[in-house]
């Protein structure tokens, strides 16, 4: 990448709304203007400028903003996040995106998504955000961000640059796709044989849940023991994202699990109810809160990898799923956690597993490494160029 030059004489400085401007039409009735698709922040993944999820007119919406194929939506609310999207159908959208268009007599509308999301451009958003709980930019505030822009002849030949190195990570992102399809039909397949002994999950591990009273906001600090949340569980990976602690004297008042090194955890609450993880060495003193629960094996009847990836088959999370209740968001209990029952072959077959599953997982691993190397590199571009 240090060896692309990218020539910026003869360039000329531009203010972004003399390139681009703000597009504020409503509808009200999306359904007679043919407008199918309803698009929220959440929608739109962060550094991603493809939208491949959303909402139909089916499940009632308040949305009323519109956009048109080839504009560009951008997330002002928590612009840290990083959403920006370049439209390729028709729809309506969250208030709190805003929708740009490119003037063409300055900027042809290929570039304008690579522009917004420049380094420079997201500074400009986060310096100009305002609000504590939920920062907001506006249009007017990004309005006198100022940057280099070439001939449009120049334009056009940056474009596609930008566009083809955009199109690597996606075709990267079908394959890692395309691998995880088949690491999960191969888990399920190797693991939930009809001919496997049946066990309780109480029978090869402790299941380890906090008892008395609940952590609080006000029991929270700065510094501490970390406490270990469901943010911080994937499936199958820790995250490692939330960032809170509990006093010392906190925990000396909480009957509590301490978490350790090789512990799997579990997520009693979605999304997904079930979810596991095995903790890492992060070097801190580690409890749980209330949502998430510790399952300790026993070392010499359970291969650890071979229950964190049966715990992570659909098969085992729908069981989950039927045994968990509530009434706004579903919990499953210790007691029946305990006795859920699993596929429990011998530890020979379980080790034999977890190493053919352990391959397809690196295989995994390498990929995401990939694209992340990828979008570094296709942002590393976006950032010389503007």
């Amino acid at each position: 990448m240090n060896d692309i030059k990218i020539d910026k004489t003869g360039r000329k400085k531009y203010r972004f709304d003399e390139v681009c401007c703000q597009v504020n039409v409503s509808t009200k009735n999306p359904e007679a203007e043919g407008l199918k698709y309803v698009v929220g922040l959440e929608h739109i993944e962060p550094n991603n400028l493809h939208i491949t999820r959303w909402d139909t007119l089916e499940k009632e919406t308040t949305f009323t903003r519109k956009f048109i194929k080839g504009q560009v939506l951008f997330g002002r609310r928590r612009a840290y996040q990083r959403k920006v999207a370049y439209t390729e159908f028709d729809g309506i959208c969250s208030g709190d995106i805003l929708v740009f268009e490119a003037i063409n007599d300055v900027l042809i509308p290929e570039l304008l998504p690579f522009l917004i999301q420049s380094e420079g451009f997201f500074q400009k958003a986060l310096e100009t955000s305002a609000g504590s709980l939920s920062p907001r930019t506006k249009f007017k505030d990004l309005a006198d961000y100022e940057f280099l822009l070439p001939p449009k002849a120049e334009q056009q030949r940056l474009a596609e640059l930008l566009w083809a190195a955009d199109d690597v990570v996606e075709k990267e992102k079908v394959e890692l796709e395309r691998v995880r399809e088949v690491f999960e039909i191969k888990k399920s397949e190797l693991i939930w044989k009809p001919h496997y002994p049946i066990a309780k999950l109480n029978r090869v591990s402790k299941i380890g849940l906090k008892d008395g009273d609940w952590i609080e906001s006000k029991d929270q600090s700065e510094k501490g023991i970390r406490l270990i949340q469901l943010a911080d569980i994937g499936v199958g990976t820790f995250i490692n994202k939330s960032r809170r602690y509990i006093s010392e004297e906190t925990f000396n008042r909480l009957h509590c699990f301490e978490v350790l090194p090789d512990d799997i955890l579990l997520a009693r609450m979605p999304d997904p109810i079930g979810r596991s993880c095995i903790m890492p060495n992060i070097k801190e003193k580690c409890i749980t809160a209330v949502d998430v629960c510790i399952i300790r094996i026993n070392e010499n009847i359970c291969d650890r990898k071979y229950l964190n990836n049966l715990i992570n088959t659909q098969q085992l999370r729908q069981k989950i799923i039927e045994q968990s209740s509530g009434t706004t968001r579903q919990r499953i209990s210790r007691s029946n956690l305990e006795k859920m029952e699993i596929p429990f072959p011998d530890i020979k077959t379980q080790n034999i597993i977890s190493i053919e599953l352990d391959v397809l997982e690196n295989n995994i691993s390498k990929l995401e490494y990939q694209i992340s190397l990828s979008q570094q590199l296709k942002q590393e571009l976006i950032n010389k160029i503007f």
